[in-house]
């Protein structure tokens, strides 16, 4: 299928709601799942104090340019809105969000979806979203591929020593580790999830208990 094909519309179209519930299906497995949950979580922790992004994921774009329900829209697995309101969505409606597109975009791809994820949907980012930061993973294969928009078209990531391709977007690295794509600071420390962060806490208060007792306190005195 081509780009052209795919901005086809027919002439019994209806204009739809700003408020469109997505139209995605579920995804394919538990590890698709937890993967696109994980790079939610990290970004939100990261930037829980500003409200001008949103990052969702299995979420339906409707991008038709002239406005109508049709075969304009896509789902992309994981994807971020820079300089946008922080609020839940039901869906993206590129014509109610001042036509905003997605900066970056990471597709979770399968043996089923990949050639749809590296082929059709790669052109429609880069001709049509004019997304910045695009990038694959297979959570199965560890296949990881990243591409910058460059003069209009797609040029790709090269790795750093460590393997991981910089968001110009994010302002942040991905990489894979324990077969899960994380996030890593420009300094190269792994971008935690919530739940990791308060492990880390209760690790360094049980570590401060122990030395108190040591030291003769008891730390429920303190």
């Amino acid at each position: 299928m081509s780009v052209a094909q795919d901005l086809e519309t027919s002439e019994n179209v209806i204009f739809p709601p700003g408020d469109l519930y997505s139209n995605e299906p579920p995804l394919e497995t538990d590890l698709h799942r937890l993967q696109m949950t994980l790079l939610i979580q990290c970004l939100e922790w990261l930037w829980q104090n500003h409200q001008d992004f949103y990052a969702s994921g299995n979420l339906t774009i409707y991008y038709s340019p002239r406005q109508r329900k049709s075969e304009n829209f896509r789902g992309p697995d994981f994807f971020v809105v820079l300089g946008t309101e922080r609020k839940p969505r039901k869906s993206w409606v590129v014509w109610e969000e001042d036509g905003k597109y997605p900066n970056v975009i990471i597709e979770i791809i399968s043996d089923t979806t990949g050639d749809t994820d590296k082929g059709l949907k790669k052109q429609i980012y880069q001709d049509i979203f004019r997304t910045p930061d695009y990038f694959w993973f297979d959570p199965e294969t560890l296949e990881f591929s990243g591409f910058h928009l460059l003069d209009g078209e797609y040029q790709p990531l090269e790795q750093n020593l460590q393997g991981w391709l910089w968001s110009q977007q994010l302002g942040l690295y991905l990489g894979v580790a324990q077969e899960k794509l994380r996030f890593y600071t420009p300094e190269g420390e792994l971008l935690p999830t919530p739940e990791e962060v308060a492990q880390q806490e209760k690790q360094r208060s049980d570590r401060l208990a122990t030395k108190l007792r040591e030291l003769n306190i008891d730390p429920d005195t303190i």
